[in-house]
C-alpha cells in the first residue's frame, strides 16, 4: 500500500463535567469525526488520507479541534457542518480553510485568549 498523503487527527479527549478547559469529547468531536470519515470516503479518498481519532491534542479550548498533516495546520471550533468544506477545500484542493484554522499564537500558547486558568 502506498504512503498516505496526508493524515487528520480528531482530537477525542474527555474531561470531567465542569473542567475549565472543558474538552473535545464534550463539544461534539464524535460527530466531527463521523462526519469527516464520511466525507473523505465520498470523496475517493480513501487509501490517500488517513482520519484517526487522537487522544488530547492539548487544544481543550477550541475544541473540537482536529490538525492536518503533513502541513500541521490545526483547525478549532470544528462542527459537523464544516467538514465537508475543509475535505473540498483542503484535502481535495490544497487550502487551507482559514476560517477555522487556529492562529499561530493560539497553539501550544498560555496566553492564547480562549485559555482560561485551570487553578494548577
Amino acid at each position: 500500500m502506498p504512503k498516505f498523503e496526508r493524515h487528520v487527527f480528531v482530537c477525542g479527549n474527555e474531561r470531567p463535567d465542569g473542567h475549565p478547559r472543558g474538552s473535545c469529547t464534550a463539544r461534539g468531536c464524535a460527530a466531527v469525526r463521523d462526519a469527516l470519515k464520511a466525507e473523505v470516503r465520498a470523496a475517493g479518498l480513501s487509501g490517500r488520507v488517513r482520519t484517526n481519532h487522537a487522544g488530547c491534542l492539548d487544544q481543550c479550548e477550541h475544541g473540537p479541534t482536529l490538525v492536518v498533516y503533513p502541513e500541521q495546520v490545526w483547525y478549532g471550533f470544528v462542527r459537523a457542518e464544516d467538514v465537508a468544506e475543509i475535505v473540498r477545500e483542503h484535502l481535495v484542493g490544497g487550502r487551507p480553510v482559514e476560517r477555522l484554522a487556529l492562529p499561530e499564537t493560539c497553539i501550544n500558547a498560555p496566553d492564547c485568549p480562549h485559555r482560561r486558568p485551570t487553578g494548577k
